[in-house]
C-alpha cells in the first residue's frame, strides 16, 4: 500500500478468508448545499468533488450538501462536520446518513460488491475511494429526496380521495400550489445539483475504473431510483396541476354566475325605475 493512502483497520472476516484491511465510509447529508470554495481542511486530493486528506483518511465534499468521510475516527468526523457547519445552507436535522465498508481484495479482477456486504477493492487508491464516495453521496441524497416526495404523496392523497369519493375539490388552492413547488424543488435538485445520471470526473482520467463504478451504480440502484423518483415527481405535478385547473374552472364559473346575477339585478332595478316613472 502506498504511504499516501488512508490508514486501514484490520477487521476479522471468515476463517477461510482470514483478515483483510477494511475502511469505514460514512456519508452525511448536512443540508441543501455546502460551499467548499477556499476550504482548507487538509491536503487537496481532488477539486471535483473537493476532497482532502484529513489525518489518516479522506473527506470528500459534494456541493449538493453531502460530505463523505473515509477512514476517520468518530472524534475526527465530529470535528470536521462542526467545521463545515458554517458553510452549509439549509442545514438538516437530523442528518441523512449512509455507511459502507470497503475491503482490500487480492487483485483488480476480484473487485466485487457483495449484496449487503463490504465493497471489495483491488487497492485503496484515491481514485477508487472517490468513486465509492460519489456513489454513496448520490445514494444518500436520493434517500432524502425519496422521503420528501413520499411526504408530498401523503399530503396530496387526501385531495385526490376527496375528489374521487365525494366529487368535491379541495378549496385550499394555496396548499396545492405548495405541493407543486415542493415537487419542482426536488426535481430541480435531482436534475441540476445532484446530477445522479452523470458519471464522476475521475472516470475521464481513469476510464479503466468504469466497470467498478457500474457495479457501484447497480449496488445502490442509482438509475432505477432516479427513474422511480422522476415518475413520482411527474405524477405529483400532473395531479396537482389537474386539481388546480379544476379549482380555477370552478372559480371562473362562480365569477360568471356572479356577473349574470349582477346584470339581472341591474335590469330588474332599471325595469322597476321605468315602472315607477309611469305611475
Amino acid at each position: 500500500m502506498n504511504a499516501d493512502q488512508p490508514a486501514v483497520s484490520m477487521m476479522p472476516t471468515s476463517p477461510k478468508q482470514g483478515t483483510a484491511p477494511t475502511l469505514r465510509i460514512r456519508a452525511l447529508m448536512l443540508g441543501e448545499r455546502i460551499n467548499a470554495s477556499s476550504l482548507e481542511i487538509g491536503t487537496l486530493v481532488s477539486s471535483t468533488p473537493a476532497a482532502f486528506r484529513v489525518h489518516a483518511g479522506l473527506a470528500a465534499i459534494f456541493r449538493y450538501g453531502v460530505v463523505v468521510l473515509i477512514g476517520l475516527l468518530p472524534s475526527e468526523e465530529k470535528v470536521l462536520v462542526d467545521n463545515l457547519k458554517s458553510r452549509v445552507t439549509g442545514e438538516l436535522s437530523p442528518y441523512e446518513e449512509e455507511i459502507a465498508q470497503v475491503q482490500l481484495c487480492n487483485d483488480e479482477a476480484a473487485e466485487t460488491i457483495q449484496p449487503g456486504g463490504p465493497i471489495c477493492l483491488a487497492k485503496f487508491s484515491d481514485d477508487r475511494l472517490l468513486l465509492v464516495a460519489d456513489a454513496l453521496a448520490k445514494s444518500t441524497s436520493l434517500a432524502r429526496d425519496e422521503r420528501r416526495v413520499a411526504a408530498v404523496f401523503d399530503v396530496i392523497e387526501p385531495f385526490a380521495r376527496e375528489l374521487a369519493e365525494g366529487g368535491r375539490t379541495p378549496r385550499r388552492r394555496k396548499g396545492i400550489l405548495q405541493l407543486i413547488g415542493n415537487a419542482l424543488l426536488v426535481q430541480q435538485r435531482v436534475a441540476g445539483r445532484v446530477a445522479v445520471a452523470e458519471k464522476p470526473d475521475v472516470l475521464w482520467e481513469k476510464p479503466e475504473l468504469d466497470r467498478l463504478y457500474s457495479r457501484l451504480e447497480d449496488e445502490y440502484e442509482l438509475k432505477e431510483r432516479l427513474d422511480t423518483l422522476e415518475r413520482k415527481l411527474t405524477a405529483v405535478s400532473e395531479t396537482a396541476n389537474a386539481l388546480t385547473d379544476i379549482i380555477d374552472t370552478q372559480r371562473s364559473l362562480r365569477l360568471e354566475i356572479a356577473v349574470v346575477v349582477l346584470i339581472v339585478i341591474e335590469v330588474a332595478i332599471g325595469c322597476f325605475q321605468i315602472w315607477s316613472g309611469t305611475h
